[in-house]
């Protein structure tokens, strides 16, 4: 398996790991409405990174595979604001968070770069 083949593999396996820690987490909120409202989104947006990275690895195409990055890297954010928010709000403590608002914060700055780096090789 060449290098990008194992990096896409293991990125994926990346992404749905911390969709499970998400989908964990949400199950241990507490019972109340605004922390169901806040979990519901975060679930939503965190498999979404995962979903839509694996959809990426099957791209048709460069445009197509951009495109699907672009809302990996968008739903990678919003799901680092939920995450904030239930810091933010004392529905979790912050120290609860912390290992999770990492791991997405290093997957804003991957995705990030692959984006960006798609983009330098398409403007030359």
């Amino acid at each position: 398996m060449d290098s990008k083949a194992s990096f896409n593999q293991a990125f994926r396996e990346r992404t749905k790991a911390a969709a499970v820690r998400v989908i964990r987490l949400f199950q241990q909120l507490p019972r109340t409405g605004e922390a169901q409202v806040l979990g519901k989104q975060l679930l939503r947006s965190a498999t979404s990174v995962a979903a839509n990275y694996r959809a990426a690895c099957r791209g048709r195409s460069g445009a197509e595979w951009f495109a699907k990055m672009c809302v990996c890297l968008e739903e990678a954010d919003e799901t680092q604001f939920w995450l904030e928010l239930l810091s933010d709000a004392e529905i979790l403590p912050k120290s609860r968070l912390e290992s999770l608002q990492q791991e997405y914060t290093e997957i804003v700055a991957i995705l990030t770069t692959a984006r960006k780096s798609y983009k330098d090789k398409m403007v030359k």
